[in-house]
């Protein structure tokens, strides 16, 4: 009996605790883990995944794992017990994770990460991810030229152990902080949620009314802080998010948000799997295990060309 095959019982039975769906074995199937898809997002990121690996003639066993590192484990577990060719993750911690993707290959399944890196090389065979610097550095321009290059502004920042939370801050900051006349009043983090954000920017209004602009670390932020900023009747602060969803592209055309930033979630995922079919058929590797898809700014004369976290030719 196989290791795989060993842990078939117990992974089925962790995955009923976990509410997943658990569909007969299959020899060819591709497990896609990403956080909930409450956030349009990951459900991007998983929609493109599974509509990819059916295209290409694989089940697909699609999984949340809401942040929660341990329950990410267990869905690992479940790929191992349900023999997975290959697990498609967006993952919850740098740190936290590389336990869980190290525990997929001694399985002999491979991982390839969207999204988010871990804090490890040589245990994925991808880590495909967005280049997040470069698309605050234009998220930051974009701030700066609407911000008349002057005036109070806010920042916020998402979950902290999540890495691209930093280094997008790090992107604002690299250039924002090259003009002395924009201020930094308030810096929070709203754990990449709405209902945090809507709740953080009333208290720091209340605090700082003077306010002229917010940028954020992601889209659902910036939907928080401009409903916030609207139920106050302050229309006239500028705020720009990241990540190009659906939700802020209707408020640029609106005039709401003013800019975001497009990281190409549906692609990704499915250059993912497109990785894991080659290595699953012919075990190719990609040339570097860690890629960067580049960024691009979406504001008012480009908004109505985005869907669903691409943009149109």
């Amino acid at each position: 009996m196989t290791f795989t095959r060993r842990l078939t019982l117990a992974a089925f039975a962790g995955a009923l605790s976990l509410g997943v769906a658990m569909p007969a074995f299959s020899a060819d199937l591709i497990a896609i883990i990403t956080p909930a898809h409450d956030n349009p997002f990951f459900k991007a990121e998983a929609v493109g995944a599974e509509a990819k690996a059916k295209e290409l003639g694989y089940e697909a066993l699609v999984m949340t794992h809401d942040d929660d590192a341990n329950k990410q484990s267990e869905m690992i577990d479940t790929a191992i017990g349900r023999g997975a060719k290959a697990i498609i993750l967006d993952n919850a911690g740098a740190d936290a994770s590389v336990a869980a993707v190290k525990k997929a290959k001694d399985a002999g399944i491979p991982s390839f990460l969207i999204d988010r890196e871990i804090n490890a090389t040589g245990v994925a065979v991808a880590q495909i991810v967005s280049n997040n610097y470069q698309g605050a550095q234009l998220g930051a321009q974009e701030f700066v030229k609407l911000m008349g290059e002057k005036g109070n502004y806010v920042e916020l920042v998402g979950k902290e152990s999540d890495t691209n939370a930093g280094i997008r801050s790090q992107g604002y900051h690299d250039v924002i902080d090259d003009y002395p006349d924009l201020k930094s009043v308030a810096k929070q983090s709203a754990n990449w949620s709405q209902t945090e954000a809507y709740a953080k920017m009333e208290t720091i209004l209340q605090a700082n009314p003077d306010i002229k602009g917010v940028i954020s670390g992601n889209d659902t932020m910036a939907m928080g802080a401009i409903a916030a900023l609207q139920a106050a009747g302050r229309k006239d602060v500028i705020v720009v998010g990241f990540d190009g969803s659906n939700d802020v592209r209707d408020s640029i055309k609106a005039g709401g948000i003013k800019a975001t930033v497009l990281q190409p979630a549906y692609a990704q995922a499915q250059m993912a799997v497109e990785q894991a079919d080659a290595y699953i058929k012919n075990k190719t590797t990609p040339k570097e295990e860690k890629q960067l898809m580049d960024c691009v700014l979406i504001n008012a004369d480009n908004a109505s060309k985005l869907e669903t976290f691409a943009l149109a030719k």
